[in-house]
C-alpha cells in the first residue's frame, strides 16, 4: 500500500505538509492534528521602516553630529540639549559648545578627520563637575563633503565620583601606614663614638602598598654598636604593625648583650608567635672597634657590603638562615673586617630588586655603585638611591643603613686611644692593675678626679674577677672622643650582678661602687666562653 497518497487525502494533512516544506513524510503523532501553529508573518520590520532621528533623539546616551573642517553643528539630540543646552544647526562647535573645549573635542575630532579612525578619551570632566566618555566615529556621507564627526558621550559621573572616593580611601589607607611606618622607625639614629651613621627610609610609589622595611641602631655599652636591618614580606598596615613589634624585641634582645644569632634565635620564635602567616627577613650584626669588624648573623637576608678606602667591595658570605618565623633552624654567626676607611651598607631587597631581573644583577649594580660612592653616610645613602633609579614612584619600600668606620688622623686620632695589660694572677694582679691604670689615664691628660675615679673602677673590676673568675684575664682601657670606658675580661661565664650588700658583709659591693661612680656598666659572655665586665665614664666638655 502506498502510505504517501493514502495520508494525503487525510484532512489537513496538505496544510501541514506545505507549511513544513516536506513532501512525501509519514504524519507525526496525533497531537499535531489538534494544534496547529500560527503562520508567520508575510514581512519582518527592517531599520530603514523606522526614523534614525526618532531613535537616536530618545537614546539615554549624548549625540552630536558636526561635519566639516570648521565642525559645524548639524544635530544634537535630545539628551545632548538637556545636558549641555540647544545648540543652533550651522554653528560652530568652538563657538556654541564650551563643553567641547572643556573635553578637549576639538583636537580629537581633527584626528578623526585626518585618520577616519574613532578615537575615545575616558573620563574627562567639565567645569560643572559632570564626568563623561566621549567617543568620535567617522561618518562617510556624500552630503558632507568635508566629512563629519558622530560624538557619543557617555555620562560616566557617577562612576567617576566612586573612584574619586574609592582613590581617596586607598590614599588615607596609605598615608595611615605610611605614618605608622614612619613611627615605628628610629625618629633619630644613635651615633656611635667610633662610627658614623645614616639610614633612609622611602616607602614605595602612590600605586604600591606600603611594606614592612626597618632598621635600628643600637649602642651596647663598651664602645659596641648593634645593626639591624629586616623586611617584613606582607604589605600595609598589617606589615608595619609587625615590623614596629619586631623592631622592639630587637632592641629588648640586644639589652641582653648577646651574640647575633642568638638574637636571631630569639626574634625567630617571636615572630612564628606574632603571625606564622607573615614573612620577615632581618640581619643583625654588632661592631666592637677593639676587633675591627662586623659579628652578624642573617635570617634569609640580603648579604651586607662593605667598601674598603680602596674603593673595593666586599660581600659577606654565610652563614645565612631562613626568613624569621619558619622555626626549626639553629643560626649561626658570621663576621666581616670592618677597618678603618671602610664603609658597610645594609639595604633592604627594594633597593636591588626589579621585575625580569635576577636579583643578584641588582646586588652586583649596588656594588658598582658603593665602589664610587664616597661622602657622608647621608651622601652614601642618596647616591646610591640615584644610581640604582629608586625614585618617588618607585615600586616598593627601600630602606638602607650605612656605616662608617672613619680613619683618623691629626688631632682627631689624639682623642681615640687604647691600652691593655695581661693580668697574671696572684696578689700582685690588683696592685698591677692599678698602677697600669694611674699611668695610662695621666697620659692621657685626664682631670685628677676623672683619673682617680677611674682606677677605683679598675680596682673594682679587677677584684671581681680576681675572685669569681677564671684565667686568662685582661684590663683594657679605651678612650674616645666622648667617654673613657674601662673592660675587665676573663674565662668564667657567669655574669655578675648588682645586690645590696648587707651591713655585716665583707664582700660584694664592687659592682654596687661601680654603678655609682660610673656613667653605665653592663656585662656580656665572650665568644670563648668567658665574660667580660665593662664601665663608662663621660669625658667633660
Amino acid at each position: 500500500m502506498n502510505f504517501t497518497r493514502w495520508s494525503a487525502r487525510l484532512p489537513g494533512t496538505q496544510r501541514r505538509t506545505a507549511a513544513r516544506g516536506t513532501e512525501g513524510s509519514v504524519p507525526a503523532a496525533r497531537g499535531e492534528y489538534e494544534q496547529q501553529p500560527e503562520p508567520l508573518p508575510d514581512e519582518v520590520p527592517t531599520l530603514e521602516d523606522f526614523s534614525v532621528r526618532e531613535i537616536i533623539g530618545r537614546l539615554p546616551g549624548l549625540v552630536a553630529l558636526v561635519h566639516g573642517p570648521e565642525h559645524r553643528i548639524a544635530y544634537v539630540n535630545d539628551a545632548y540639549a538637556a545636558a549641555f543646552g540647544p545648540r543652533p544647526a550651522g554653528a560652530k562647535v568652538a563657538d556654541a559648545c564650551p563643553e567641547a573645549e572643556e573635553l578637549g573635542l576639538l583636537p580629537l575630532m581633527d584626528q578623526v578627520l585626518r585618520s577616519g579612525k574613532p578615537r575615545t578619551v575616558k573620563s574627562r570632566k567639565t567645569q560643572d563637575g559632570g564626568s563623561y566618555t566621549v567617543t568620535c566615529l567617522p561618518v562617510d556621507s556624500p552630503r558632507f563633503g568635508g566629512g563629519a564627526v558622530l560624538v557619543h558621550a557617555a555620562d560616566v559621573t557617577d562612576h567617576a565620583e566612586a573612584a574619586e572616593r574609592l582613590r581617596a580611601s586607598e590614599r588615607r589607607h596609605r598615608e595611615t601606614a605610611v605614618t605608622l611606618q614612619r613611627s615605628l622607625l628610629p625618629q633619630e639614629l644613635e651615633q656611635p663614638d667610633d662610627l658614623r651613621i645614616a639610614a633612609t627610609y622611602q616607602p614605595g610609589g602612590t600605586d604600591a602598598a606600603v611594606g614592612g622595611d626597618w632598621y635600628d641602631v643600637i649602642t651596647l655599652g663598651a664602645g659596641r654598636t648593634a645593626l639591624v636591618i629586616g623586611d617584613v614580606m606582607g604589605r600595609g598596615v598589617r606589615a608595619a604593625a609587625v615590623m614596629g613589634q619586631l623592631r622592639t624585641a630587637v632592641r629588648a634582645y640586644a639589652r641582653l648583650d648577646l651574640p647575633p644569632h642568638e638574637v636571631l634565635q630569639l626574634l625567630d620564635g617571636l615572630a612564628a608567635e606574632i603571625d606564622a602567616s607573615q614573612i620577615a627577613t632581618c640581619v643583625y650584626a654588632v661592631h666592637d672597634p677593639n676587633e675591627g669588624k662586623l659579628v652578624y648573623a642573617s635570617a634569609g637576608h640580603l648579604p651586607i657590603l662593605v667598601r674598603d678606602e680602596d674603593g673595593s667591595v666586599r660581600r659577606a658570605e654565610d652563614p645565612t638562615g631562613p626568613p624569621l618565623g619558619t622555626g626549626g633552624w639553629l643560626h649561626t654567626s658570621g663576621a666581616i673586617a670592618l677597618p678603618p676607611g671602610s664603609t658597610a651598607v645594609l639595604y633592604t631587597d627594594g633597593l636591588v630588586e626589579r621585575r625580569r631581573e635576577d636579583i643578584d644583577e641588582g646586588v652586583a649594580a649596588l656594588e658598582r655603585a658603593l665602589s664610587g660612592a664616597l661622602g657622608t653616610p647621608q651622601v652614601v645613602c642618596d647616591r646610591l638611591l640615584r644610581s640604582l633609579g629608586v625614585t618617588a614612584e618607585h615600586d616598593d619600600d627601600v630602606a638602607v643603613l650605612v656605616v662608617q668606620h672613619p680613619s683618623r688622623k691629626g688631632a682627631d686620632a689624639e682623642l681615640f686611644h687604647n691600652a691593655a695589660l695581661e693580668l697574671l694572677g696572684g696578689v700582685e694582679a690588683a696592685p698591677r692593675a692599678r698602677a697600669f691604670a694611674s699611668g695610662v689615664l695621666s697620659s692621657w691628660r685626664f682631670p685628677i678626679e676623672l683619673r682617680d675615679l677611674g682606677v677605683l673602677a679598675t680596682s673594682e673590676l679587677v677584684a671581681n674577677s680576681l675572685q669569681h673568675g677564671t684565667p686568662p684575664m685582661r684590663l683594657r682601657l679605651r678612650r674616645t672622643d666622648r667617654r673613657l670606658i674601662i673592660e675587665v675580661t676573663d674565662g668564667d661565664d657567669h655574669l655578675p650582678r648588682r645586690r645590696r650588700a648587707e651591713t655585716e658583709d665583707e664582700a660584694g659591693r664592687g659592682i654596687s661602687i661601680i654603678a655609682t661612680i660610673a656613667s653605665s656598666w653592663g656585662s656580656r659572655r665572650t665568644p670563648g666562653g668567658g665574660k667580660a665586665v665593662w664601665c663608662e665614664f663621660a669625658l667633660p666638655d
